[in-house]
């Protein structure tokens, strides 16, 4: 089980202004725009990102972070076996992830996803 990738996610009421307020703050470049959702990434190495998002589509919550895995069913199991509480179900979502929330014991809630097409 694998990580590929870690992203923080900022909540915020205007996700096209905080965009943009980072992209010309860091020099990052928007790769992903849902409305909702917006993911900037360094234009030298597109593994640094950054999220900021007004809500989530589906979830209760805006996750505080994103970890991509290359096996979210072993790490939903793990979690359940954990006794972890989950936030958001695991979840195909029409945007093309396998995706659960998770709430650590410090009230920190990660989104754990798998692209589907990986």
């Amino acid at each position: 089980m694998a990580i590929r990738r870690i992203v923080p996610n900022f909540q915020t009421a205007d996700v096209r202004a905080t965009a943009s307020f980072y992209s010309g703050l860091l020099g990052l470049e928007q790769v992903m725009d849902h409305g909702w959702i917006a993911t900037l990434a360094d234009p030298a190495d597109t593994a640094r990102q950054l999220g900021v998002a007004s809500h989530d589509a589906s979830g209760p919550v805006v996750p505080d972070v994103s970890v991509e895995v290359d096996d979210v069913d072993s790490r939903y199991a793990l979690a359940q076996e954990m006794g972890a509480e989950i936030v958001h179900p695991l979840t195909d979502e029409p945007w093309g992830v396998r995706r659960f929330f998770v709430k650590g014991p410090d009230g920190h809630v990660v989104n754990i996803l798998e692209h589907l097409d990986s």
